[in-house]
C-alpha cells in the first residue's frame, strides 16, 4: 500500500504528482526545485543557492515521510547546465554524510521554471 507525503515545510506539487510517497519501507520524493515554501516563490540566484534552497526541500519532505537524508539511498539530480556540477557538487556536500547516496548527475534542456538544479530521492524510512 502507498501513503502520500505532504508538507507545508516544502513546496506544494505544482502538477498532478505528490511530494513524496512511501511504500514497502522507502520513500520516493518528487524532484525538488529552488522554491522557499513561506513565500511560493522562485529563490533566485548561483547554481549554490539553489541547491542549498533544493536540499532544504528535500530535507523536509524525507522528514514529514519519517526519513531524513541520512537514510538516502539513491539521488538523481538534473542540471541545466554541467558546468555548474563542480559548485553544486561542493553544496551537495554539506547535506550528506558517507556512506554517500548512490548517484546520478544529468544534463537536461530544461527544468520546471527555468531553475538550474533539480534533486529526486529514495530514501528507507
Amino acid at each position: 500500500m502507498k501513503q502520500e507525503v505532504k508538507t507545508k515545510k516544502a513546496p506544494e506539487a505544482i502538477g498532478p504528482y505528490s511530494q513524496a510517497i512511501v511504500t514497502q519501507g522507502l520513500v520516493f520524493a518528487s524532484g525538488q526545485i529552488a522554491i522557499d515554501p513561506q513565500t511560493g516563490e522562485l529563490v533566485a540566484g548561483d547554481i549554490e543557492k539553489q541547491t542549498r534552497q533544493v536540499l532544504t526541500n528535500l530535507k523536509a519532505v524525507l522528514e514529514a515521510a519519517g526519513s531524513s537524508l541520512d537514510k538516502v539511498v539513491k539521488c538523481t539530480v538534473f542540471l541545466q547546465d554541467m558546468n555548474d556540477f563542480a559548485r553544486m557538487n561542493a553544496v551537495y556536500a554539506e547535506f550528506f554524510r558517507p556512506p554517500y547516496p548512490a548517484r546520478a548527475a544529468v544534463q537536461v534542456a530544461r527544468l520546471p521554471k527555468d531553475v538550474k538544479v533539480e534533486i529526486e530521492a529514495i530514501a528507507e524510512v
